[in-house]
């Protein structure tokens, strides 16, 4: 597990119902702000591979739209909200510090 958290952005810059990517290496991170919280998914539908930020970010019911088939996912915990898509999204951790946003790829 990485030890290395990757700076997103300020909080300033990143207000409710924004999203944004910011990359670990060779992940793509989805990070959006929901209501004042932070969240980051995998940047990648989990029903096929492409990348969920091209999508719909839905600040109000906490939710991103794939573009390709309209799989849906909720950004809080990553689980698909509809079909086509069955498996969560890899969730990463988020960390607010110094007025910045950080996450990072904690998987193994």
């Amino acid at each position: 597990m990485s030890d290395n958290w990757v700076f997103v952005c300020a909080t300033s810059q990143l207000l409710p119902g924004e999203s944004t990517v910011a990359w670990d290496g060779d992940t793509a991170i989805f990070v959006c702000n929901y209501d004042g919280d932070y969240y980051a998914l995998e940047d990648r539908c989990s029903h096929e591979d492409f990348e969920l930020s091209s999508g719909t970010f839905d600040g109000e019911e906490a939710s991103i739209e794939c573009v390709l088939h309209g799989a849906r996912f909720d950004v809080r915990d990553g689980r698909p909200l509809c079909a086509p898509a069955y498996e969560p999204v890899a969730k990463f951790p988020v960390k607010v510090e110094d007025g910045g946003v950080w996450t990072r790829d904690d998987r193994e």
